[in-house]
């Protein structure tokens, strides 16, 4: 069984997710922690329930949903991994924060470890994720799916009721209603769905009631 905790963090509200089994291993998805105080809140945590983190994901490389990729870099030594056509928006954050925030961001940015494609197995305690690569928000945008539990780790590709902005650099919306009508609405209709932004829902819902996938 896994636990799955979540965190609001930045000015966005992005979605932060710690997720556990019964080993204590762990993964990061998508650490946008920008202040010390959403730092120390998901240190606290890691720290009150003993994790040890094995994976720092990324479900795109959006601002919001890496700034606190180096504080984990620092804290636990764990490189962030996001798929290989997002590296350069990764490294680019500083570039990032300019444009959409007018702003100055001085931390350093860890490089990219692992790179993670369609089909990629990603391991920690007695479980794993699967790769499923849904480009639209951005060229490297994924979702993790633990086809055990019936969880699925969507990022800025589906909301409830909703789907990712695709007028940004790289975005493309065709790509990504082709992606989530072809590789995710063909899940099983009981799997749960913990979106980038928002509250959770599930493939089956979204079926019904996402006027972007409801044809």
């Amino acid at each position: 069984m896994l636990t799955i905790k979540r965190f609001e963090n930045n000015a966005v509200f992005e979605n932060c997710y710690i997720v556990n089994d019964n080993t204590l291993e762990a993964v990061i998805i998508d650490c946008g922690a920008y202040s010390a105080h959403e730092e120390q809140q998901i240190s606290q945590y890691i720290k009150d329930n003993n994790l040890k983190i094995k994976h720092l994901l990324c479900t795109h490389a959006h601002f919001d949903h890496i700034f606190g990729n180096a504080f984990i870099y620092k804290t636990y030594q764990v490189v962030p991994e996001c798929h290989p056509a997002d590296k350069n928006l990764h490294s680019g954050l500083a570039e990032q924060v300019a444009i959409f925030l007018g702003e100055n961001y001085t931390k350093e940015i860890p490089s990219v470890g692992k790179m993670l494609n369609e089909g990629d197995s990603i391991e920690f305690g007695t479980h794993q994720f699967s790769v499923i690569h849904t480009p639209g928000h951005t060229p490297g945008g994924v979702c993790f799916y633990c086809s055990e539990e019936k969880v699925i780790f969507t990022g800025d590709s589906l909301f409830q009721m909703s789907i990712g902005r695709t007028d940004f650099p790289g975005g493309n919306y065709r790509e990504l209603i082709e992606s989530l009508n072809t590789k995710i609405m063909t899940l099983p209709e009981d799997v749960q769905v913990y979106p980038g932004h928002g509250n959770p829902t599930t493939i089956g819902f979204e079926k019904q009631h996402n006027p972007y996938l409801t044809t």
